[in-house]
């Protein structure tokens, strides 16, 4: 979700409306509202923003990057109506992550929110959970070296379980990442017929099922089939078990020296 900060209503309504365009939820707020939601929202809702975009919003803009920072860690990219040094200068000083001209497209601002992520992460820019692949440069994922065309809601919902593997998500985590913290016209269900159709087809390629369900918990992808992590934890336990002698035994051991 891209989270758009700016006084103007106009601005905000157009480009949550080309967010939308291109598939990606959106929600505009003007600065004093942002201030105040960033401030009353928990970090697990804030991790379904994927980037905030900062207009024009003085007084208050100067403070906004370090606010942003202290609760999430996405990149924060201010839109500039000047392209004068001094102006882009105190835009970095201020701390965001990058300054584009307007106008400007948001498929690049996707790539630069994108980008930055990767350097702020220190990730990879290939996503790996045992057999499923996933890339940042917009290749389909591969599921194991072949790959797989998936709807835009359901790769969105492979990545993100994918960049939360062996964690268990919740249902309400899904759904904001998918279709936005704001989105009051869809129902949360909805994520139990994507998830449906998206284990439907890795069940088809891998011959399991890599998605552990469990109701009120919600979901878990796993990089190993459910067999061998039970094979893994069973070999742990048995070494554990062997490694460590019994109080008896060590008694035995030091008389007999």
């Amino acid at each position: 979700m891209i989270i758009i900060v700016d006084r103007r209503q106009l601005v905000l309504e157009g480009y949550k409306s080309s967010f939308d365009r291109e598939g990606v939820a959106a929600a505009g707020f003007d600065p004093r509202e942002f201030h105040e939601w960033l401030k009353a929202t928990s970090e697990e809702v804030l991790t379904a923003v994927e980037a905030v975009l900062l207009g024009d919003c003085c007084p208050e803009g100067e403070r906004l990057p370090h606010l942003i920072r202290e609760k999430m860690l996405a990149p924060v990219i201010a839109m500039s109506d000047s392209s004068a040094l001094d102006d882009v200068l105190r835009l970095f000083s201020a701390g965001v992550d990058d300054v584009v001209r307007k106008p400007v497209h948001v498929r690049e601002i996707l790539a630069r929110a994108n980008a930055i992520m990767a350097r702020l992460r220190s990730r990879e820019r290939i996503l790996q959970a045992g057999p499923i692949r996933l890339y940042a440069d917009g290749r389909p994922p591969e599921i194991n070296g072949e790959p797989l065309q998936l709807p835009r809601r359901e790769y969105r919902i492979l990545h993100y379980l994918v960049t939360h593997k062996n964690r268990r998500v919740t249902k309400a985590q899904l759904f904001d990442y998918v279709y936005g913290i704001f989105e009051d016209d869809v129902e949360e269900c909805v994520i139990e017929s994507h998830i449906s159709k998206l284990r439907k087809k890795l069940r088809a390629r891998l011959g399991y099922d890599p998605i552990d369900s469990r109701r009120y918990l919600g979901y878990c992808l796993h990089e190993q089939p459910p067999e061998k992590a039970r094979e893994r934890t069973s070999r742990k336990k048995s070494a554990s078990r062997t490694a460590k002698p019994t109080p008896a035994l060590e008694d035995a051991e030091l008389k007999a020296a």
